[in-house]
């Protein structure tokens, strides 16, 4: 991460709360660097020839019947005290209501913009997988025509590496969508799902669900805090991050998460909206 702030991610040598599978990341922040511990990679390796297709197939359909029936998938991770989840729900109470009220001409403004031009439909509301694996609607400006879940076929996914479905010159992005999207105007409907307590200001983006069922075991850990509007991805480059080292990031923060690192990543996020950075 650039300058202004003393977040340091795990070593290797202190990662034991991490999963043996995952590959932690030890490389300042703006430089996330695929930093590989030869003993996970050959417990992983391991693991991997010992594991039953059938054992694997029976587990996975188990996990996706309890994400269908709105069940946790993963168990909660992160800082569980009582008082740290006390101040960060009054905090994302207040500092969501806060930025509502300052936002609130520029909300107005996109929301009659979009109404014109989305024929009366401004609004996308798409479910999306929050704390544990439980779905919820998530809200946002509508940045894509009407029709865009039926081309997506038609678009070229530039992220081959992860599930995730990303291209940087997507045709089905209007133009009121672009500029939104670029300043991150879009994403300020979830300061609603904020006071709903379905997302928090600070923690992992949410996922829809298509995504969760292509993760690995240790991508699920991404799940087991509650989303946020901002975290580590956000403010280190966005899209130009590939999907492995994204959710790196995101179980970092899992295992760092206190007010003192909320407190820097709310404060690094109007830098990066302001640099467009990967927002695409």
């Amino acid at each position: 991460m650039s300058q202004g702030i003393d977040i340091a991610p795990p070593t290797l040598d202190n990662a034991s709360t991490m999963d043996s599978s995952v590959v932690v990341v030890n490389a300042p922040l703006a430089k996330v660097h695929e930093t590989l511990d030869p003993r996970f990679v050959e417990r992983r390796q391991t693991w991997r020839k010992k594991e039953n297709p059938i054992q694997r197939s029976e587990a996975l359909a188990l996990l996706w019947s309890r994400l269908d029936r709105g069940e946790a998938i993963v168990s909660t991770e992160g800082n569980n005290s009582s008082v740290y989840l006390a101040a960060k729900r009054t905090f994302d109470l207040l500092g969501a209501s806060l930025l509502l009220l300052l936002l609130a001409p520029v909300m107005l403004v996109t929301l009659l913009a979009l109404t014109i031009s989305t024929k009366g439909r401004p609004l996308f509301v798409q479910e999306r997988i929050g704390l544990c694996g439980r779905r919820f609607p998530m809200f946002k400006f509508r940045t894509m025509r009407l029709d865009a879940d039926k081309i997506q076929s038609q678009v070229k996914n530039e992220h081959a590496d992860g599930p995730i479905f990303k291209n940087r010159r997507d045709p089905r992005v209007t133009r009121i969508g672009t500029l939104l999207r670029k300043t991150s105007v879009d994403e300020l409907p979830q300061l609603f799902n904020v006071l709903a307590g379905q997302m928090s200001l600070v923690g992992p983006r949410p996922p829809v669900e298509k995504e969760v069922r292509q993760y690995e075991e240790w991508h699920r850990r991404r799940l087991a805090v509650k989303p946020g509007l901002t975290c580590l991805w956000q403010v280190s480059g966005r899209s130009e991050i590939g999907f492995e080292d994204w959710v790196r990031m995101d179980i970092w923060y899992l295992t760092n998460q206190n007010l003192l690192t909320d407190l820097k990543l709310l404060l690094r996020t109007p830098s990066s909206v302001l640099r467009c950075r990967g927002a695409y």
